[in-house]
């Protein structure tokens, strides 16, 4: 069955990977971005596409997201400005984008009575929880203006269910990469970073000892938890949150390990590249691990990449377009 998709954050790292997907797929997808920290190239290939179309635009004006969300069957909602760090920076224009766009997308999604809205949630949530791993009915308090505003996101969207009836399903991501994810810029995630810089025989900055560990997770064990989502009939499946993760922790030493050996296939003298140690950084949590068991249940997700095969793939990727 075809479906009539609007992507948000279409021409960003996880949104241009689903709309390639949607369209692979054979479904109608409409992109949504303002371009503010996407990129064109990222979409570039689709527009050929019969069955896709681009509306370049910002959620935080709400005439664009009614104008976006009509007609459509699912909205999967990926824009945001993400980054720790940059909502530290700058918390206004974080809650602007995280909060006021996400607002107006619940309204015209509820406006145009669209099937379902599945959003991009995030594991900074939990904040300073103690508890190992992750479940989603356990958090603590958020550590930085970013974490904020994707717990509003969550407890706005149980509003909107509760008050008038919009069916949603939050996907709490854990450290996504993958191909297309950007690694220049001040806010670049640490993958593609250290990708970059292993690549160009730069020495990675690992911020603290090493020690933190993250569940880092690849983009395609994404998309499947985004399509499940979208499809999700469980009862029990509407208005809550979901981890996607792939379930097993990495500190940053070891993720830097098995980027040289992934790297290494290509030229063996990055092995010999040194590691830098700087001071920790404000907001970051020293540990994440999800338990994934309710998306299991409920979703019948099943993660396909590890971090190792992940890291293959993506560096596969980064080695022919970087």
């Amino acid at each position: 069955m075809k479906f009539k998709i609007l992507i948000t954050g279409a021409a960003g790292f996880i949104g241009s990977n689903l709309c390639e997907y949607f369209v692979g797929k054979g479904h109608d997808v409409l992109g949504l971005d303002n371009l503010a920290t996407g990129h064109m190239s990222n979409i570039e290939p689709l527009q050929e596409k019969d069955n896709f179309s681009f509306l370049k635009g910002d959620i935080r004006d709400l005439d664009t997201c009614h104008k976006a969300v009509s007609g459509r069957d699912y909205v999967l909602h990926q824009a945001a400005l993400g980054s720790v760090p940059r909502s530290i920076k700058d918390p206004v224009t974080s809650n602007d984008v995280n909060v006021g766009g996400f607002l107006n997308m619940l309204v015209a999604c509820k406006d145009a009575g669209v099937k379902k809205m599945v959003y991009a949630a995030s594991s900074s949530t939990y904040g300073d929880s103690k508890s190992m791993p992750k479940v989603e009915e356990v958090i603590g308090k958020p550590l930085s203006p970013y974490a904020i505003t994707k717990y509003v996101n969550e407890l706005y969207a149980d509003v909107f269910y509760k008050t008038y009836g919009l069916n949603t399903i939050g996907l709490r991501y854990f450290n996504v990469f993958g191909r297309k994810q950007d690694p220049n810029g001040a806010y670049a995630a640490v993958i593609p970073l250290f990708t970059k810089q292993l690549m160009n025989k730069q020495s990675p900055t690992i911020n603290g000892d090493g020690t933190y560990s993250r569940d880092f997770t690849y983009i395609d064990n994404v998309i499947q938890a985004n399509e499940k989502a979208m499809l999700a009939d469980h009862p029990e499946a509407v208005n809550t949150v979901f981890n996607v993760a792939y379930g097993d922790r990495t500190d940053l030493n070891m993720l830097i390990d098995l980027l040289k050996q992934s790297l290494s296939k290509h030229d063996k003298t990055i092995l010999d590249v040194d590691t830098i140690y700087g001071p920790l950084r404000a907001g970051d949590v020293p540990h994440s691990l999800a338990s994934i068991d309710k998306a299991k249940r409920l979703l019948g997700y099943q993660p396909q990449f590890n971090l190792k095969a992940g890291l293959d793939e993506a560096v596969e990727w980064y080695w022919s377009n970087l």
